[in-house]
């Protein structure tokens, strides 16, 4: 990680790994990370036929770009709808979601809590191994 001043510049490599069943999560730019509280930036990788159980965040809203895979979107317990690269993903506070990997590729998105916080309750899960960086 390297600093100028205020400003981060943070890779992978220099952030703890959050592995679940599902895939993994790194958080490049949070409070714990960065220092940064208004917003949140993860990286996100489903592998295939896997996805994360349906959620809210209650005190956030939660942005997802997709960069590359397939996948489907469940919002606001409305069926799913098929998700492809360039989607951007925005679902307000409080709405239930979940995200799946249909393809047969990892499905790598980026992810957004504003304010940030969401992510902490990700380290708390009793299913979550956390790889420091190396």
């Amino acid at each position: 990680m390297e600093k100028f001043g205020s400003c981060t510049i943070s890779y992978e490599g220099d952030v703890d790994t959050l592995v679940f069943d599902w895939g993994k999560i790194q958080f490049l730019s949070d409070a714990r990370t960065t220092g940064a509280k208004p917003m949140s930036f993860g990286s996100v990788r489903l592998e295939p036929g896997k996805g994360h159980a349906r959620h809210n965040h209650p005190d956030a809203d939660e942005y997802i770009y997709v960069v590359s895979g397939t996948g489907e979107q469940m919002l606001d317990d409305h069926p799913p709808v098929p998700i492809r690269p360039g989607a951007c993903i925005w679902i307000p506070i409080g709405v239930y979601h979940s995200t799946l990997n249909t393809g047969s590729e990892p499905l790598h998105l980026v992810v957004v809590y504003n304010p940030s916080g969401p992510e902490e309750g990700l380290r708390t899960m009793p299913d979550v191994q956390i790889i420091p960086p190396k």
